[in-house]
């Protein structure tokens, strides 16, 4: 692993060294990056994570759930007219927002334990970014052809086959921005009925608008700025040095084995020069998609991608070398294997050092170990990530799906009838948080001789009172209390006003105050 260098571009060294006074421009035009095809391991498992992840997004939306009569039954869905968010057994409600704030703390702590474990392979494999740009370099190959053809096509003048190539690359990659914007609406609404709809132009406005925007950002995003997202928007790249340590596993550049560099390995036998493993084909730089060469170290441009792993391995292979000058390892374990490669006299580079008469690597060689997973660091993250989703899994399943708010009317507090008793006002919301209807028993606890009637159902009178209430719904009613004269307390009283299932057994109660004329306290 090299030392760290950062963006080391034109434009920057051109600042450093006074470019204004030397009349050179301040900032350097982006220069075109054209990565070749590149296959491997690292390459098939990009393709695998592109499909299962595309598909995910594309399909979600369509998947079905059976949550009976009274509710949605699409699987995901964001509710935003009724404030209910589906996803497939579970149900949440606005209040319980924090279940959504614990999924995103997990995710956060579960990317920096991806970031200290393997770097930036978010950005490599699953970023959005990534795998969109992906798709469109993809689309690009298919059309403009491999590096070379699309270097060679760039450069050439205008034609109609220049143009008929670059008009269809264009009108396929907007294609894809309409799918993917197309897709993220059908989130929110049910997706057969808002496909039809959006065609047929009786689809709301900002379905519309939304296709519009996310189509713009993703062609723009994922066909025109490419790695400039990933380098100038992205504050990713600036935050996850802060989560690496000597342990943690990102693809490097192994000088130790490949310096001094050459350009045949029978050229440099037959000059008596003992030469690294390395033959600065540029393979490595041909393929990477953001341009950068892993050779000169660790720099903020890389997304840790893995690419130049794959095409650095099928040249080693060509030419009969070991596997992995270029490859995911430590620091702790490059600088162990550079101080074993490092002339103690001359202080350079030495291939012979590291090798045994017979070519191989000495024994005490370090290469990746999967011990490093298994560290404090990684300990802590899973520990925190792990309590978070199991305090989270308790609550989801202990929940009640039954819940009562209750306000004591404030004008006036109480009201003496004509008997003498004593009324006191409340309004009461019963929230049912199923999709079926429920019949809830309202009753009190406490005050004496008191009795409950509803404003809406003047003919319920007694202790207790049977309410119909609607699948995922809050029904509110007006509550009156009241107590005979002689059984008053000389203060402020303590009741409960409880609410009751007794098919699903689930209940609360509400600690209520009733209060009495100045007189009687």
């Amino acid at each position: 692993m090299a030392p760290v260098t950062l963006i080391e571009r034109q434009d920057v060294k051109a600042v450093n060294t006074g470019a204004k006074a030397q009349g050179l421009p301040l900032y350097s035009k982006r220069s075109k990056i054209f990565p070749k095809r590149a296959s491997g391991e690292f390459r098939r498992l990009k393709w695998i994570i592109m499909l299962v992840t595309l598909g995910i997004y594309y399909i979600t939306p369509w998947l079905r759930w059976d949550r009976g009569a009274y509710a949605p039954d699409q699987a995901v869905l964001i509710d935003m007219a009724h404030r209910r968010f589906y996803f497939f057994f579970i149900e949440i409600w606005p209040q319980e927002f924090f279940y959504v704030a614990g999924l995103l703390v997990m995710a956060g702590v579960g990317l920096f334990l991806v970031t200290s474990v393997v770097g930036r392979a978010w950005c490599g494999y699953t970023c959005p970014q990534t795998v969109w740009t992906d798709l469109f370099i993809a689309v690009e190959g298919f059309f403009e052809g491999d590096r070379n053809a699309r270097i060679k096509l760039d450069a050439s003048p205008w034609s109609f086959r220049k143009l008929r190539l670059r008009v269809a690359k264009h009108i396929v990659w907007v294609l894809i921005a309409v799918a993917t914007g197309g897709a993220w609406i059908f989130y929110f609404a049910d997706a057969p009925t808002l496909l039809k709809n959006f065609f047929i132009g009786q689809a709301p406005f900002v379905a519309y608008a939304t296709v519009g925007i996310l189509t713009a950002t993703t062609y723009v995003f994922g066909g025109l700025m490419r790695e400039q997202v990933c380098i100038y928007m992205c504050p990713w790249p600036r935050i996850q040095a802060a989560m690496l340590d000597e342990d943690s596993l990102v693809v490097t550049y192994n000088d130790w084995r490949g310096e001094p560099r050459s350009h045949g390995a029978k050229k440099t036998a037959a000059q008596g020069i003992v030469a690294g493993d390395c033959v600065d084909c540029n393979a490595c730089v041909a393929v990477c998609p953001t341009g950068i060469d892993i050779r000169d170290g660790q720099q903020l441009e890389c997304i840790t991608c893995a690419l130049c792993i794959d095409a650095c391995d099928a040249v080693m292979e060509k030419i009969e070398r070991p596997k992995g000058l270029i490859s995911y390892s430590t620091l702790r374990d490059y600088n162990h294997n550079k101080a074993l490669a490092k002339d103690p006299t001359t202080g350079e580079l030495s291939p012979k050092l590291i090798r045994d008469d017979k070519g191989a690597f000495i024994s005490n060689v370090r290469h990746f170990d999967w011990h490093i997973l298994f560290r404090l660091r990684t300990f802590i993250y899973i520990g925190l990530w792990s309590a978070i989703g199991l305090a989270m899994l308790y609550f989801l399943l202990t929940r009640d799906r039954l819940q009562l708010n209750v306000q004591h009317d404030r004008n006036p507090l109480f009201v003496q009838l004509s008997d003498g008793s004593i009324r006191n006002g409340y309004t009461i919301k019963i929230l049912n948080m199923i999709p079926e209807p429920r019949r809830i028993k309202i009753a009190i606890d406490g005050l004496p001789g008191a009795q409950i009637s509803i404003a809406e159902m003047p003919e319920m009178r007694g202790r207790s009172a049977d309410l119909e209430v609607e699948p995922d719904k809050l029904r509110s009613i007006h509550l009156f209390v009241s107590q005979p004269a002689q059984m008053l307390a000389k203060g402020q009283a303590t009741f409960s006003i409880l609410a009751n299932d007794s098919q699903s057994f689930e209940h609360d109660t509400y600690a209520a105050q009733f209060d009495v004329p100045e007189a009687k306290k």
